[in-house]
């Protein structure tokens, strides 16, 4: 079986790693994903720019919460919010996804 594709992006695979893990360091993400940790960190940045992520600094670290809310952005899928998305991923992981930002 060939795995050279996923159906996500890397931008979706950012956002469930932290949906799952809200103080995820930027390598832990990164190794995760299969990633660099400049491209997850470049990845944060444009969530967070579109409000899909909320950045929340506590001491040292940083805390992400995903916006529940968000909807996808491309017409075929723009039905679709992040947090309905992300409870399908749960439910079929069988692994906590945190609750977030609403």
């Amino acid at each position: 079986m060939s795995r050279e594709w996923t159906f996500l992006s890397n931008h979706g695979h950012v956002l469930v790693s932290l949906a799952r893990d809200p103080d995820a360091r930027m390598r832990d993400v990164a190794d995760a994903v299969g990633i660099t940790e400049r491209a997850v960190q470049q990845i944060v940045r444009e969530l967070v720019d579109e409000g899909y992520l909320r950045k929340e600094k506590v001491g040292r670290r940083n805390r992400y919460a995903v916006a529940q809310d968000a909807r996808f952005r491309h017409d075929l899928e723009s039905a679709v919010t992040l947090g309905a998305f992300l409870d399908l991923v749960r439910r079929g992981a069988g692994r906590p996804v945190s609750a977030d930002v609403g």
